[in-house]
C-alpha cells in the first residue's frame, strides 16, 4: 500500500466502523419496518450530502450531464441498497445481514473493474477477499447452526444481502468512475446520493409512519441519517478519491465485524467459536490488503473517457 492511499484506506475503515453501528441501531425502533428505516438512512443522508455539495454540483453540472448513465445508475444502486440491506438485516439478523451484503460486494466490484475498467485485481486482493468472504461466510453457518428452525427467513435474508451487496458495488463503482473522469469528490457523491435519496422519499412518505410514534424511534431515525448516512459517506467519498472501488469495498468488510460484536455485546445474538473464526478471517483479510496493492493494473484512459 502507497503512503498516499493510507488516508483513503483509513476514511473507509473509519465509514466502515460507522455504518456498522446501523444494524443494532435500528434494534431500538423495533416498529419501524426495514423499508421505512432504509429510506430514511439514506434518503435523508444522501439528499443532506446533495445539499452540502450544493456549490459543487453547480460548478460541474455539465459534466454530470456527460456522465448521466453512470450518475443514474449510481443513484439506482442508493435506491436499491437501503431497502434490500435492512429487509435483509431483518430476516436474517443482523450479524448474518450485515456479513452477507457487504461480504458480497467485493466480488461484484472486482467484477466490474475487470469488465468495464479493463483492470485485473492482484493476487493480493484476490486472497484478501477471499478470507474475507470466507470469514463472512462462516459466520452465516454459524448463525444457521444456532437457529436452524429460521432457515426460510435466514435464506431470503441472504438473498436479500446480495440483492444490497451487487447494489452497494454499483454505486461505489458509479462514484469512482466519475472521479477518475476529473468530476469533483463532493459533486460526484452529491449528485448519486442526493438522486438516489430523492428516489427513495416516496418509500419514507408510504412507510415512515411509525419514525414519528415515539420520540425514541424519531432519534434512531435521525442518528442513521445524520451518522452511518451523511458523516459515513463523506468518509466513504474522501477514501473512493484515493483507492479502487474494489479496495474500498473489501475494506468495508470491517463493517459485519463491528456489526457481529455489537449485535453479540448489546442486541443479545449468540455466536458461537465458529463464528469468533469467522471474524479473525475477516480480519485477516483487511490486513492482507491493508499492505498490498489492490489492483495489477489501471483503467486505460480510452476506458475512462468511454462514457456508458
Amino acid at each position: 500500500m502507497s503512503r498516499s492511499s493510507l488516508p483513503g484506506v483509513l476514511a473507509v475503515l473509519v465509514a466502515a466502523v460507522l455504518w456498522g453501528t446501523t444494524g443494532t441501531a435500528a434494534t431500538f425502533a423495533p416498529d419501524v419496518g426495514p423499508l421505512a428505516m432504509g429510506a430514511a438512512a439514506l434518503g435523508i443522508g444522501g439528499i443532506l450530502q446533495a445539499l452540502v455539495a450544493a456549490p459543487s454540483l453547480l460548478r460541474q453540472r455539465a459534466a454530470l450531464a456527460s456522465w448521466r448513465t453512470v450518475v443514474c445508475a449510481g443513484a439506482v444502486g442508493v435506491v436499491i441498497y437501503p431497502l434490500a440491506f435492512y429487509s435483509s438485516m431483518h430476516l436474517a439478523g443482523v450479524a448474518i445481514g450485515t456479513v452477507v451484503s457487504l461480504g458480497s460486494a467485493p466480488i461484484v466490484s472486482g467484477l466490474l473493474e475487470m469488465l468495464l475498467e479493463h483492470r485485473r485485481p492482484s493476487a493480493w486482493w484476490v486472497l484478501a477477499a477471499v478470507l474475507g468472504i470466507a470469514g463472512s461466510a462462516v459466520l452465516c453457518v454459524a448463525k444457521l447452526h444456532e437457529a436452524p428452525a429460521a432457515l426460510l427467513h435466514t435464506v431470503t435474508g441472504v438473498g436479500l444481502g446480495l440483492v444490497a451487496g451487487a447494489a452497494y458495488a454499483v454505486y461505489s463503482w458509479a462514484a469512482h468512475r466519475l472521479m477518475g473522469a476529473g468530476v469533483g469528490r463532493a459533486a460526484a457523491m452529491g449528485a448519486i446520493f442526493g438522486l438516489g435519496g430523492l428516489a427513495l422519499m416516496p418509500v419514507l412518505a408510504l412507510t415512515g409512519a411509525p419514525l414519528l410514534a415515539t420520540t425514541q424511534a424519531l432519534t434512531v431515525g435521525a442518528y442513521m441519517a445524520l451518522i452511518p448516512m451523511f458523516v459515513g459517506y463523506l468518509f466513504f467519498g474522501f477514501g473512493l478519491s484515493r483507492v479502487a472501488p474494489s479496495t474500498a469495498t473489501t475494506l468495508t468488510l470491517a463493517e459485519p465485524a463491528v456489526a457481529a460484536v455489537l449485535a453479540v455485546v448489546i442486541v443479545g445474538e449468540r455466536l458461537p467459536l465458529i463464528g469468533w473464526a469467522g471474524l479473525a478471517g475477516i480480519g485477516v483479510s483487511l490486513l492482507v490488503l491493508a499492505v498490498a496493492p489492490a489492483t495489477r493494473g489501471t483503467a486505460t484512459s480510452a476506458s475512462v473517457r468511454t462514457r456508458l
